[in-house]
């Protein structure tokens, strides 16, 4: 067949215009058991975002506490949470902006058989109202599995937000295509990644081919994850000083476009940009991702291992 009569070449692009969002990705060095300093710097960043007219603003995973599970102070720490939460709702409504503050980690029933600590994403709207929550499902090997529970068999959430249906995903979620289809099936177009992602959690082998191997699998994931379901990604990492070992690279992501912005590896940063969601719907007019998974006969089955009880603890 020509190519002028290919199938492909008579999709049509959407004629019904889709808006355009601000938004704001921030990227932070998160000072290690300090979180009211930590919290200080990122709402300066969300107040500034907000001055520039964001609609949005996106923290890195861990942004409160950085990582440091067996510091004596962590789980003290981690049981302030509901203190911060609170702190971002009011700071959204103060500044008329809705907040992803990164990832929150929450105690509960401490010293109890119950125990559990959670890596728990939130999305605040502009009223300060909490539009949705997910609680990261696949951990990061022993680093994470020794501490946190999982969500496991819990469905990946879709949110109705102001910037139209939202899910989210944690740092080492996006390595699963799994995750990213029950989020489009469920009519999502933006997905949120907040993330603590360093260069050094490659492994010797891997450091030795490439010492910047982390970079290029997050540059080349973020971009493939939005052409394979025409979405926009918003992905804000932590950051650190050179030679520490951070990734950085916090950026927003488009199918056509790849990254519309993308940070250094630097400790700190922000970029505000528009988010023009035509692009996302001019993509699935033309690859129809979502057309297809709607459709009753559609043959993958993402079930995998469903003979198999799952550990919540991982």
């Amino acid at each position: 067949m020509p190519e002028s009569e290919s199938p492909i070449h008579e999709r049509k692009v959407a004629t019904t215009k889709a808006p355009t969002y601000k938004v704001a990705v921030v990227q932070m060095h998160p000072k290690p058991m300090q979180p009211d300093r930590n919290f200080a710097t990122a709402a300066s960043d969300i107040r500034s975002a907000a001055l520039q007219g964001a609609q949005l603003a996106v923290l890195p995973e861990y942004h409160l506490l950085n990582w440091k599970p067996d510091d004596p102070k962590f789980k003290f720490e981690c049981s302030r949470w509901k203190t911060y939460l609170d702190k971002y709702r009011a700071l959204a409504k103060e500044c008329n902006i809705c907040i992803v503050p990164g990832t929150i980690l929450e105690l509960h029933d401490a010293d109890t058989p119950d125990e559990r600590l959670l890596n728990v994403a939130y999305f605040i709207d502009n009223t300060g109202e909490i539009a949705g929550k997910y609680v990261k499902k696949n951990l990061w090997g022993p680093i994470e599995r020794l501490h946190l529970t999982s969500s496991a068999r819990d469905e990946h959430p879709v949110f109705d937000t102001p910037l139209g249906k939202v899910g989210m995903l944690i740092c080492w979620d996006l390595a699963f295509p799994e995750a990213f289809r029950e989020l489009i099936a469920q009519g999502a177009k933006l997905i949120i990644i907040p993330t603590f992602w360093t260069l050094s959690d490659c492994s010797p082998a891997g450091l030795a081919i490439n010492p910047v191997a982390e970079g290029l699998f997050l540059d080349s994931m973020l971009t493939a994850r939005c052409f394979e379901n025409t979405c926009a990604i918003i992905f804000a990492n932590a950051g650190g000083p050179p030679g520490k070992g951070y990734a950085g690279r916090s950026q927003v992501c488009l199918p056509y476009v790849g990254a519309v912005t993308r940070l250094g590896s630097s400790a700190e940063g922000m970029a505000v940009v528009d988010l023009d969601m035509q692009v996302v719907e001019d993509a699935e007019a033309n690859y129809q991702v979502r057309a297809d998974l709607a459709r009753g006969d559609w043959h993958y089955d993402y079930r995998h291992n469903t003979d198999k009880p799952v550990d919540s603890k991982l």
